[in-house]
């Protein structure tokens, strides 16, 4: 394999970033791809411009505004309410995996799979604690489907947005080959060849991964179904722990009239079984109902007593129309927005201790009210507005922004923190968010039939689309500006832009070409090259980040199409799906990595129910890819 100097310099500073990232586990995958740009820049291995170009590139700037959307869609509590339609009337493991099997992949079709998970965690870790089920059964599948979803259209996943942005320079690079040819004068044939090739290195368009996205999404489902059940652990340390760790409060709500739990019973509310919280009492009018049946129906109005842990509270929180008893008189429609759970330890000198709640008019005092008491490690059983307070006593509130800069350094508190886990909810723009999601969606379906050559060619471009419909979100007060910007995954961006610049360098130096070159000399069937092409990238997915593979494998796929005279477009769909489908190890996709602390799983739970997942996909895709591109 012939290298120039600069092709020496691309390779062996790809395989120095790749190295990095296997033997320093904790560096950050952005630093050393960013690194690997500066080395391949500084040695002239590609200019400044074409150094910097990825982070202009329409597939990062469509990743940064598709992370602002779906924060909207969690932000709004749309994400909490697609939960509680998922889960909310299934007890039992196999059934809930199935829903998860029959909604999650499609969902995660037109939603980007990291902050789908994202959103799909708390509820599902939330379901499983409300039914004592260890949140180790459920995670990994969830991780799973969704990146079998995310191949399912272009949108699905992070990766194939990164090939069409490699694949747009692929495209400008062949077109200019064309033109050349053409200036050369050379012969007809030649041009048409050239033509041909070009358009086939075109980028994707919305469904064109359809239709081998999804029988792999199928096959990759129904081995999970299969199988996750006999190969998930089952670690219960996480559910025994959790009430041991946590301070216990007495807490009454009331249903409002617009409360989606009206008309339902207890148990299809998912209040029987709360991890860590228990329901007391219902108090209807005057009326108490102790002990809670599970049959006994939930009206407007009705006030509910629990007993429990801060963390299933704030849960509770996020169910709109559900509200603190203690709070009816502070709950405002503008206020709902600006909501915080704080809680605080009063001091001896703090003027309300010696009265109760009522009479020491907490909520004129400090504008916040009461929730909950918890004293000396024992939960208050009498109500909240008839506890006399005392020194050291700790506080629920729920208070406006503000009230922790407020109070923090006040002789009144001796301590004054913000609940973690409770992101406040804008309902009222519920639908407004879910209308913007669901246009986004139709945009770009429409997108591939905009002629390019119309004067509305803007149109066509999903990164405008995303951007469009995220600056809604913010304008029109879905999300804050300030959830906005928080939303964005800086180190993701950071790593797909390095990544682009080593794939471009690879490119440029001739690199790719050499292996290629290599590759087609050793491997004459096309069947064989293709199977070849999948699993080193499946197996380099695995090691590295699947962006970074992909912006690293498309130049190398084309130039192995180039050399060995074959479609080229099968090749860039096996990129496509081998950098996307990672199963075997928590570090080859984010979403993996998201839930390896929270599932409590170790390295080996993912090869092991991993494999038959990615010996499923990867046969299909195989077989498949050719059967839809003949070579």
């Amino acid at each position: 394999m012939f290298l120039s100097p600069r092709g020496w310099i691309a390779l062996a500073t790809t395989i120095a970033v790749i190295a990095g990232l296997q033997l320093k586990r904790r560096a950050p995958s952005d630093l050393l791809f960013l690194g690997g740009m500066v080395v391949v820049t500084l040695t002239g291995v590609i200019t400044p411009e074409d150094a910097l170009r990825g982070f202009s590139s329409s597939a990062v700037i469509a990743i940064g505004a598709l992370l602002v959307v779906s924060a909207g869609l969690r932000a709004t509590g749309v994400v909490d309410w697609l939960g509680d339609i998922l889960l909310g009337g299934i007890s039992t493991e196999r059934r809930a995996l199935r829903r998860l099997t029959l909604t999650l992949i499609p969902i995660s079709a037109f939603v980007l799979n990291t902050p789908l998970v994202a959103m799909m965690m708390p509820v599902m870790i939330d379901w499983c604690r409300k039914r004592g089920i260890s949140p180790s059964r459920f995670l990994i599948p969830v991780s799973y489907l969704a990146i079998l979803g995310g191949v399912c259209t272009l949108i699905g996943t992070s990766t194939t947005l990164v090939v069409n942005g490699r694949l747009e320079a692929e495209y400008r690079a062949a077109l200019a080959d064309v033109h050349v040819l053409k200036d050369a004068g050379a012969d007809v044939a030649a041009v048409e060849r050239a033509e041909r090739f070009a358009e086939r290195v075109r980028p994707m368009r919305l469904f064109e991964i359809t239709w081998v996205g999804v029988p792999c999404a199928l096959a990759g489902a129904v081995a999970l179904l299969l199988t996750a059940h006999r190969l998930l652990p089952d670690r219960r340390e996480l559910i025994e722990t959790f009430g041991e760790q946590s301070r216990e409060y007495l807490v009454e709500m009331t249903i409002l009239p617009e409360c989606r739990l009206v008309g339902r019973n207890v148990e299809q509310a998912g209040l029987r079984h709360l991890e860590g919280l228990f329901l007391v009492e219902i108090n209807r009018e005057g009326e108490l109902i102790t002990p809670v049946a599970p049959t006994d129906r939930l009206h407007a109005g009705d006030r509910l007593v629990f007993t429990g842990v801060v963390a299933t509270i704030v849960e509770l929180e996020k169910i709109p129309g559900l509200v603190p008893a203690a709070d009816t008189a502070y709950e405002t429609p503008t206020s709902t927005q600006q909501r915080h759970l704080i809680e605080v330890v009063l001091s001896r000198t703090s003027p309300v201790v010696g009265q109760t709640i009522r009479d020491g008019s907490f909520r004129q005092r400090y504008n916040a009210a009461v929730v909950a008491v918890h004293r000396n490690g024992v939960r208050l059983t009498n109500k909240v507005g008839d506890i006399v307070l005392e020194p050291g006593d700790t506080l629920l509130l729920q208070t406006r922004s503000g009230f922790v800069r407020t109070w923090r350094n006040s002789r009144d508190f001796y301590l004054v923190s913000q609940v973690e886990g409770l992101t406040p909810r804008h309902h009222d723009r519920a639908v407004l968010a879910g209308g913007l999601a669901l246009l986004l969606v139709l945009w770009l379906c429409c997108t591939s039939f905009i002629d390019p050559a119309s004067i509305f060619t803007g149109l066509k471009s999903p990164a405008i689309a995303a951007v469009t419909v995220a600056g809604l979100m913010i304008v029109l007060r879905c999300l804050p500006l300030a959830e906005a910007r928080s939303a964005i995954d800086w180190p993701l961006i950071m790593t797909i832009a390095g990544a682009l610049s080593l794939g471009a360098a690879l490119d440029q130096s001739g690199a790719a070409r050499s292996i290629a070159a290599a590759l087609v000399g050793m491997v004459h069937h096309p069947w064989m090259l293709l199977a070849i092409v999948y699993l080193l990238t499946m197996v380099m997915t695995e090691m590295i980040t699947n962006t970074a593979v992909a912006a690293i494998m498309i130049p190398i796929s084309v130039a192995v199409a180039r050399q060995a005279g074959y479609d080229p477009r099968a090749f860039i769909l096996a990129i496509a799906l081998a950098a996307s489908l990672s199963f075997l190890t928590p570090v080859g996709y984010q979403t993996n990595l998201m839930v390896l602390g929270a599932g409590n799983y170790r390295p080996l739970d993912y090869l092991r129910v991993g494999l038959p997942v990615a010996i499923a996909v990867a046969v299909t895709a195989i077989v498949t890819i050719p059967m839809v591109i003949p070579f």
